[in-house]
């Protein structure tokens, strides 16, 4: 995780760790300075390195107060013995910042042709959107109905806007939604996060955004008695539910991983392989095959956490943060399942089916 991000003579000065000691500090795209993982928690850190400056060769020091529970940080930062700058941070400020890409210099001939097929991609990034929906919109026409298939794209727009905003309110530079046939719709960030609770946070809130969507249907459906919308609440609704499977990569298992990697990395590998076994005799047992697909994906996430089990580079939650998470989730769950319930009561056989599948 992103420690500390600082200005020194015009070039950023950043420092990542983990909690189980190691760090590495950078000066633009330079490492200056690194310490190894300890199993000793120190408090007091100093990192002392030499930089090339305009002015010459300059000695840097920067000795850090470190607390990880709860996450405090303190800082000085001198240069041939004259301080240059000092200054102090908390979990709130790690949690509301995102970290910086570590982007490696490249040979001038190499930025240059790198540069153009980004701005090549840039460009055509619109493009890719319009096309991907509108091959979302033709293959589920072909598969149900035009009207199907508008109202489709609608509920995952609107739940992929949920992730949207969610990293907007973090900071973090988005990409946008893209709309894949037969897949569903992704949100795009552009930055990496600090903590387990941005995570979380991102995950929730795109079946939070489709609780509302369904609530809002209902209401709609209680004031005309038109039974399309009763239809959109209880579609949406399980489509929802569909993300809320605690199964890696979808959004409920980026919340368990992120509660139960919390509470220890050894509960946190345990938990999300059950989860994903528990994936696969469903993918089996109902010939799932996008959530079979989906699985190969959520498994090489698993791996990744395993290989970086002991220096995680996110920031845990705590006690509160965990059943707080947990309590929202189960929220959202609950709403969810009460409008199929409330859908199927009213007696009509079609608006029943939701209710049906999930019981199946």
């Amino acid at each position: 995780m992103e420690l500390l991000s600082i200005d020194l003579f015009g070039k950023p000065l950043r420092l990542e760790g983990t909690m189980a000691g190691w760090q590495q500090l950078y000066w633009d795209h330079q490492v200056v300075s690194e310490r190894a993982a300890s199993p000793i928690d120190e408090n007091d850190i100093q990192h002392i390195f030499e930089l090339q400056t305009n002015e010459g060769s300059v000695e840097v020091a920067l000795a850090l107060k470190l607390n990880w529970q709860p996450f405090e940080l303190s800082y000085v930062v001198e240069a041939n013995g004259q301080r240059l700058a000092e200054g102090e941070r908390n979990l709130q400020d790690l949690a509301s910042e995102t970290p910086q890409e570590i982007i490696p210099e490249k040979q001038r001939f190499s930025v240059i042709g790198l540069g153009s097929l980004a701005f090549k991609l840039l460009k055509s990034a619109k493009v890719i959107k319009v096309v991907f929906a509108g091959a979302s919109i033709a293959a589920y026409s072909w598969l149900f109905s035009f009207q199907f298939a508008l109202a489709l794209i609608g509920c995952l727009v609107f739940h992929e806007y949920g992730h949207i905003l969610a990293m907007k309110h973090f900071g973090m530079k988005t990409k946008g939604i893209y709309l894949i046939p037969f897949v569903g719709g992704l949100a795009l960030g552009d930055a990496k996060i600090n903590t387990r609770w941005q995570d979380v946070v991102i995950a929730i809130m795109g079946p939070s955004f489709g609780l509302i969507l369904s609530l809002i249907s209902l209401v709609i459906y209680g004031f005309t008695g038109e039974k399309m919308f009763a239809g959109l609440a209880a579609f949406n609704a399980l489509l929802n539910l569909f993300n809320l499977l605690p199964i890696l990569p979808l959004d409920g298992g980026h919340i368990l991983k992120s509660i139960s990697f919390s509470i220890d990395s050894g509960i946190g590998i345990l938990l999300c392989t059950l989860a994903a076994a528990g994936g696969v005799y469903l993918s089996y047992t109902f010939g799932l095959a996008l959530l079979g697909f989906m699985l190969i994906i959520g498994s090489l996430e698993i791996l990744a956490e395993w290989r970086t089990r002991h220096q995680s580079r996110l920031y845990p939650l705590d006690g509160y943060g965990q059943l707080f998470s947990l309590a929202w989730y189960l929220i959202v769950l609950g709403g969810l399942v009460s409008v199929l319930w409330y859908v199927a009561g009213t007696g009509d056989e079609v608006l029943g089916l939701p209710l049906k599948v999930l019981q199946n």
